[in-house]
């Protein structure tokens, strides 16, 4: 990955943009009706659970009903996740809890990052496995359209898109430092172009990262050239970097633009 100084930065900003627009799409893809799916009521998807004599195996995620045959030895009668089949169990897919009390559609109330995980499992389903249609419920009405549930949890998902993209823009700004401790010397943090996994054209330095409701952490701040924030071209900076960033303190005793810092116990 090219460093994300200046321009760079700005290139970084226009791909997350990019990849949040097509996710976008794609859930509005999967949401749109379709001619080629057959509506289920809940007590028809149940004898899809591939015992002997049922007509099929299947399971339902955020109402979208999946054939998983091709997965028989994952999902039939016995197997790990044999509870998911004949059902729509999305709530487990985020929670892990496989009793019947967790083996639910209910996923009003997980959190941005629950249902980006939730929207991963979509994009599993979508690409290892035949979609067959829709149950009737929670998700979608007897017409087989997408219901308010379904447009919230969509929602749900946008935003979670929008919080992981400012997270990267952030992590690109502010890569995490590099750290070690022991129970003699302390914390030793350094900054390196590789630094917090992302590879960049500069090193920085290490400077305390202030957020609401978060403990402070390492991060490794540009020293050089304009803020992250400014256009290059604009002639208006002091050539500090991100220096002057107002989330950002010095750790007490470290040379302020030395790449490495020790903090004793």
């Amino acid at each position: 990955m090219p460093g994300l100084g200046g321009r760079g930065l700005w290139l970084g900003l226009a791909v997350a943009v990019a990849a949040a627009a097509a996710m976008a799409a794609r859930l509005m893809g999967w949401w749109s009706p379709r001619a080629d799916f057959r509506l289920f009521i809940p007590e028809e998807l149940a004898r899809y659970r591939g015992r002997p004599g049922d007509p099929g195996l299947y399971l339902a995620l955020l109402g979208r009903v999946y054939d998983v045959s091709s997965g028989r030895r994952h999902y039939e009668p016995g197997a790990h996740y044999s509870g998911f089949a004949g059902r729509d169990a999305s709530r487990a897919f985020v929670t892990g809890d496989y009793s019947e009390a967790g083996l639910v559609d209910d996923v009003s109330d997980l959190s941005f990052s629950e249902m980006l995980t939730l929207q991963n499992w979509l994009s599993f389903y979508e690409k290892n496995y035949k979609f067959k249609g829709r149950v009737i419920g929670r998700f979608y009405g007897e017409d087989g359209l997408p219901t308010p549930e379904l447009t919230q949890a969509e929602a749900m998902m946008t935003k979670g898109l929008e919080a992981n993209r400012q997270e990267l823009i952030e992590k690109q700004r502010f890569p995490p430092c590099n750290a070690e401790w022991s129970f003699i010397r302390g914390s030793r943090f350094w900054c390196s172009q590789q630094s917090g996994g992302v590879s960049r054209d500069w090193i920085g330095v290490p400077r305390k990262l202030f957020k609401p409701g978060v403990k402070p952490h390492c991060v490794c701040v540009r020293t050089t050239g304009p803020p992250s924030d400014q256009l290059p071209e604009n002639p208006m900076h002091r050539n500090r970097g991100d220096l002057d960033h107002p989330n950002l303190g010095e750790y007490p005793g470290c040379p302020p633009l030395a790449i490495t810092c020790s903090v004793p116990l």
